[in-house]
């Protein structure tokens, strides 16, 4: 007996976010400076806040690029500008620039429970073979990706997932929260520390900002929706006083290119030649010898690789990687908050917790050689089962008719960065080999001397002050050029050649 597969229309690839939820926020304001002193507010809005920091970079800068300030974030909107506009010859596969412009949120499930669910990806989508033997006994492949082709060579056809629509949602389990027990409230400072309610907490916020006749603060409530929260999403990242400015409307202090910042987190290892026969990463670097300043770099895709995974890295792990003592905005104090939390009181378990401290990759982002210590989450498992002589995937055991055999097998879900005929395994985003371009502030291009010379003109140097130099780059390497790329605008003189300067100081 043979069984067919339902397809299914495509999605549009981005929902809208028309949604007009709102978090009511009771909000303390210092009248005569027009600031806020702090936020009081149910596990509702602390949710939506730690929620940021499982956020891949990639999905920040698209949905925050086109908001005010107007300000980049460090190097991370030229990231992404160079994704779209680079041709697609250079990908390994159609998948890639999907995956690095849209990048998944490894806890996508926890985070679409948000009251304010401003993750706007697409929703994950389901393609098995067209053919039937293969789906039955072959290779049993599933891709979450359009125009997949099958390791048999056939094309594959989007598919509807199988879920168990009896399963109810306990009042229990409507009021726990996603990250942060509920029903429960916290206090939010205005440079982002979550704190217990308390009397004595708030006296201390008013100590600190000098306040001590209590006739200039007021309270107010703030509705609180997804481009509100979008707003304070840019402002926790380039600002020291988000709250006022994302509430009250200012125009933010911006907070980058902080020297003692960068000084921290420098630590390139300068090299005296290129060499790649060891398997190790090595990247040209043409400096200013008077301003000691990258103008440009040239490297392989290997290394454009990396830079490119800084999209799809979750927020959380960039903050975790900084040194102490390093910060942009005000995001390192919302993710200090978690740890200084009682975890047992006010977080929903251990799991969560480990989710918004240790972020990891979403399913299918890792790939052999990256340089970042990264984990990556594993694929749910899937099965192939039948309705009503229909196969259709489904992630649910308890769904599996029982006796079923055949059909009940595990399907193996395809790397998207590889194609059908492609042996390698966990392979980058960037076809090889290939030379580019990347500037200090990370604009990526295809290799040319055009914009080498640009990026030297820019600068207003001689080409006699140019000196070429030869880095090596390596985990610690990696992690420290990631962070600069939040934090500054110019993060490859900030990686390779801070530490060089502070050390001929």
């Amino acid at each position: 007996m043979s069984f067919s597969i339902r397809k299914t229309r495509p999605e549009p690839e981005l929902p809208t976010m028309d949604d007009d939820t709102v978090i009511c926020l009771k909000v303390v304001v210092d009248k005569t400076k027009d600031r806020v002193v702090f936020v009081e507010s149910d596990d509702k809005f602390v949710d939506v806040l730690f929620s940021f920091l499982t956020m891949p970079m990639g999905t920040i800068v698209r949905l925050t690029r086109n908001r005010g300030p107007t300000t980049n974030i460090g190097c991370m909107n030229n990231l992404y500008n160079s994704v779209e506009i680079l041709d697609a010859l250079y990908l390994r596969t159609k998948a890639c620039k999907t995956m690095l412009l849209y990048p998944r949120n490894g806890a996508a499930a926890q985070c679409k429970n948000l009251k304010l669910a401003i993750h706007d990806g697409a929703s994950l989508r389901y393609f098995l073979c067209s053919r039937t033997d293969c789906r039955n006994s072959c290779f049993k492949l599933l891709s979450h990706y359009p125009d997949a082709i099958c390791w048999c060579g056939e094309q594959m056809y989007p598919v509807d997932l199988v879920e168990n629509k009896t399963r109810r949602v306990s009042s229990d389990d409507k009021d726990r929260g996603v990250f942060v027990k509920g029903p429960i409230r916290l206090m939010i400072s205005d440079e982002l520390r979550i704190m217990p309610p308390s009397t004595a907490a708030s006296f201390s916020l008013f100590s600190e900002l000098g306040i001590e006749d209590m006739s200039v603060v007021d309270d107010r409530t703030f509705s609180m929706g997804k481009l509100e929260a979008l707003n304070l999403l840019k402002c926790l990242l380039v600002s020291k006083t988000p709250l006022t400015e994302a509430l009250l409307d200012h125009i933010p202090v911006l907070s980058l290119n902080d020297t003692e910042d960068l000084e921290r987190v420098s630590i390139g290892r300068l090299k005296g030649e290129a060499s790649n026969e060891d398997g190790k990463m090595y990247v040209k670097l043409m400096v200013s010898k008077s301003k000691n300043r990258v103008c440009y770099c040239e490297a392989s895709e290997n290394f454009v690789d990396l830079l490119f995974s800084f999209l799809t890295v979750p927020l959380g792990f960039i903050v975790k990687e900084m040194q102490k003592g390093s910060s942009t905005g005000c995001i390192n104090h919302l993710y200090d908050s978690i740890q200084d939390l009682d975890a047992r009181n006010y977080l929903v378990s251990k799991e969560t917790t480990a989710m918004l401290i240790s972020p990891k990759l979403a399913p299918g982002f890792r790939y052999e050689g990256q340089a970042l210590d990264i984990e990556e989450y594993m694929h749910q498992p899937y099965y192939l089962t039948r309705s009503q002589n229909i196969l259709m995937p489904t992630s649910d055991e308890t769904l599996i008719p029982p006796g079923e055999t055949v059909y009940s097998s595990a399907l193996t879900v395809m790397d998207p960065k590889s194609h059908h005929n492609d042996n390698s395994s966990s392979t980058g985003f960037i076809k090889g080999p290939a030379m580019f371009t990347i500037t200090d502030d990370l604009i990526i291009s295809p290799v040319s001397s055009v914009t080498g010379l640009s990026a030297v003109r820019k600068l207003k140097i001689p080409f006699t002050d140019i000196e070429e130099r030869v880095v090596y780059v390596g985990k610690e390497e990696a992690s420290c050029l990631m962070v600069a790329a939040l934090i500054s605008e110019s993060a490859l003189t900030n990686t390779f050649l801070l530490k060089e300067m502070e050390q001929g100081s």
